[in-house]
């Protein structure tokens, strides 16, 4: 028989994501309470023991911690920010997806409301929440993670990232880029060997392991991006922009975008002019870091 845990805990928004965070919890053997706007969306968790409150200020009452995952930001305060809601003293924890900004203003928004506040960001797909391939981060005051994370481990991998409430959603962009442009190289890649002939699963293997093996050079570049100094210890910055060349030169030639590349070229001759074409590829944060127009 599962175990009951003492911790109740409350789920307000449940889409795809908000039932898998509801189902993990009940998995766990929390006391679990739910509430949507389209209640038949309860149906399947009320069957396996959920609570469906019949109003939000009844299921923020309900449990100890509040995980809100609605559509956005807006959406939360037009839920939370109702006359008849009371949150003074209670503990949220936003999982709504957003930026930076919003992450500070909501912060701002419920501490001034005599709430708890804490902000996340879920990096993960809804089959996986429960898994410790889910990786949840959170960002807010140390103090209220700590009190809560027994409990939230029963989502994934749960990490704490820093006191400023933006963190997460910075993280998870970050991430985002992270995603798009490993996929995008590996994109072009393959549009280039498609004009041989060559499919993509025929490439895939080999594509996997070159981007495993640039993510061994991470720490290393990290160690010079911080401390502002970019010798070439691998490869200079004007050499790695010969071979942009030949991937452009070689895109245009077979009939393949070269956007990308072109792109990538440009930065890198902006950083040479500025005369960094001895140091290694990490200066480029230094291109990265401002605006384009700067």
């Amino acid at each position: 028989m599962r175990k009951k845990t003492d911790t109740p805990v409350t789920v307000i928004g449940l889409g795809r994501m908000g039932q898998a965070l509801a189902g993990a919890f009940l998995k766990a053997g929390h006391p679990t309470t739910v509430w949507n706007r389209t209640t038949s969306k309860a149906n399947q968790l009320v069957a396996e023991g959920a609570q469906l409150a019949p109003t939000v200020g009844d299921a923020l009452k309900a449990g100890s911690l509040t995980i809100i995952c609605v559509t956005d930001y807006q959406g939360m305060y037009e839920l939370l920010g109702a006359s008849d809601i009371e949150l003074y003293g209670t503990m949220l924890l936003n999982l709504t997806s957003g930026d930076s900004a919003q992450a500070r203003e909501a912060a701002q928004w419920a501490e001034q409301r005599g709430a708890h506040y804490l902000d996340g960001a879920i990096m993960a797909i809804p089959p996986a929440i429960g898994t410790a391939e889910a990786v949840i981060l959170h960002s807010g005051p140390q103090s209220d993670f700590e009190a809560h994370k027994s409990t939230l481990d029963a989502l994934g991998t749960v990490t704490y990232l820093g006191a400023d409430h933006g963190l997460a959603s910075l993280y998870d962009v970050a991430g985002l880029a992270m995603m798009w442009s490993v996929l995008n190289a590996w994109l072009q890649g393959t549009a280039l060997l498609r004009t041989a002939g060559v499919d993509a699963a025929t490439y895939a293997p080999f594509a996997q392991q070159i981007a495993a093996g640039v993510a061994e050079w991470l720490p290393g570049y990290a160690g010079q991006i911080d401390s502002g100094s970019f010798p070439a210890e691998v490869s200079a910055l004007e050499t790695e922009a010969r071979t942009m060349t030949h991937l452009i030169e070689e895109s245009e030639a077979a009939g393949v975008n070269a956007e990308l590349p072109k792109l990538i070229k440009a930065m890198a001759d902006r950083s040479i002019a500025a005369g960094h074409g001895g140091e290694q590829y990490p200066v480029l944060i230094e291109e990265f870091g401002k605006p384009r127009d700067a």
